[in-house]
């Protein structure tokens, strides 16, 4: 084989390896539940299956992050994955919000507008299969809280859910990220814990969601994770948990999501 003929074999490969040619838009939904409009990305897999309609990612965005920041920094090829596992993935922009609704502000309902407003914007609009064991949530720090947060206390909605690096505890964090915003300036042990994810986990129904979370040994939400993977051991909840060498970084997050898409994909296909 010549030179020229394999240097054009390999560039023939590299291209189809990064070529996507999965849809992504950008869409704006006006809503009272926000403080201002809400501008999410949306992808839509180039890919066949029998009816033409595909599961659900929703990915969530960390603190100081918005709706580009999944497919932008944390995993730019996420178009090839959405390919790959003909996926739809939405990602909305978290607003710093932490995805609840927060009592110290009326004007953001995160919660609210995604469970009412977004979900069904999304299976309106696009193919998707509109069932929860079809819908996936998952996200990175504040969005891993976020994604949890709402996939356990809406598993009519999302069946699986998962986190990566999340802030699953924010009780030893109540001064930082704007919590005060959310929750009050001086929020309260019992606010905080009110609006936690480990809190939250000691009462749900073991088996009611598909559960994946990880994070790096060396990220400083390491220990909530840990504990929160203790108290579902303890309360016999089904989950996979990882904790696998990292900090909290883009290059962490890049490497999580593939094999939380491989776990949500699993589960999709039962």
């Amino acid at each position: 084989m010549t030179k020229k003929i394999a240097t054009l074999i390999m560039s023939t490969i590299l291209a189809a390896l990064t070529l996507s040619a999965a849809k992504i838009d950008t869409v704006t939904i006006t809503t009272n539940l926000l403080p201002k409009p809400m501008h999410v990305t949306v992808i839509t897999p180039d890919a066949d299956n029998k009816d033409n309609k595909f599961p659900t990612v929703y990915l969530l965005n960390g603190y100081d992050g918005d709706h580009t920041t999944w497919s932008r920094i944390s995993c730019p090829d996420l178009p090839q994955l959405a390919d790959r596992y003909g996926m739809i993935m939405v990602m909305p922009d978290g607003m710093d919000s932490w995805y609840f609704d927060a009592p110290a502000n009326p004007k953001m309902k995160m919660e609210t507008f995604i469970t009412t407003e977004l979900v069904p914007y999304i299976d309106q609009n696009y193919p998707t299969i509109a069932q929860a064991d079809k819908r996936a949530i998952t996200g990175l720090s504040m969005g891993g809280h976020g994604a949890m947060w709402l996939g356990l206390r809406h598993p009519d909605i999302w069946k699986n859910c998962g986190s990566t690096s999340g802030g699953v505890n924010i009780v030893p964090f109540g001064s930082k990220w704007k919590i005060p915003l959310a929750l009050g300036a001086k929020p309260s042990q019992a606010t905080l814990a009110a609006h936690s994810v480990a809190t939250l986990a000691k009462s749900i129904t073991p088996g009611q969601n598909n559960i994946i979370f990880d994070c790096g040994v060396d990220d400083f939400f390491h220990k909530v994770n840990a504990d929160l993977h203790d108290l579902m051991v303890t309360r016999k909840i089904p989950h996979d948990y990882i904790s696998r060498p990292g900090r909290h970084s883009h290059s962490y997050w890049n490497n999580a999501i593939r094999y939380q898409l491989i776990f949500f994909n699993n589960h999709f296909k039962k």
